[in-house]
């Protein structure tokens, strides 16, 4: 069984700016797997989820069609940790509030590179739409316990084998 996160933990995990990676159905055709593609994410604990896209792009129309969505959102650094969340689609903006979408912009960039990401991007004010998402279930690991535990062993080891030297 993986070691989960406590409830606080994973609120605050998933609250700090990671690159999400969004998962829907993708029902085109009997051969296609999910839609998974990475995305940024907002989420303040005990909140909402909400991701901005286009109104056309077949990740808006795979969400509308499907009313729910999942989240993955890791940190790659060891020791490795994780936070998965999935729920129905609570609302759409359409179109997207140009607060929600600056935001977005804050969370992931500096205030030099947001200003100017969000002035070269401002025609996206009248195409983008946003989705919230309720988080229904929540999947967890934090390998931290587990680091500690060999971190522990291999100091272990290496006092024995010093010993045995002398």
């Amino acid at each position: 069984m993986l070691p989960a996160m406590p409830h606080d933990a994973r609120e605050r995990f998933l609250a700090a700016p990671r690159i999400g990676v969004l998962g829907v159905t993708d029902p085109r055709g009997g051969d296609r797997a999910p839609l998974v593609v990475p995305v940024w994410y907002g989420y303040e604990p005990g909140g909402e989820i909400v991701v901005e896209t286009g109104r056309e792009t077949v990740k808006a129309r795979l969400l509308r069609a499907a009313g729910r969505f999942s989240l993955c959102v890791q940190d790659e650094r060891r020791p490795y940790r994780y936070v998965s969340v999935e729920g129905p689609v609570t609302s759409v903006e359409d179109p997207v509030d140009p607060a929600v979408r600056e935001a977005l912009a804050q969370r992931y960039l500096d205030p030099g590179e947001a200003r100017d990401y969000l002035a070269a991007t401002s025609d996206q004010l009248k195409d983008d739409i946003a989705f919230r998402m309720r988080p229904q279930r929540w999947r967890t690991a934090d390998f931290s316990a587990f680091a500690a535990d060999f971190a522990d062993a291999g100091a272990d080891a290496a006092a024995d084998a010093a010993a045995e030297a002398c």
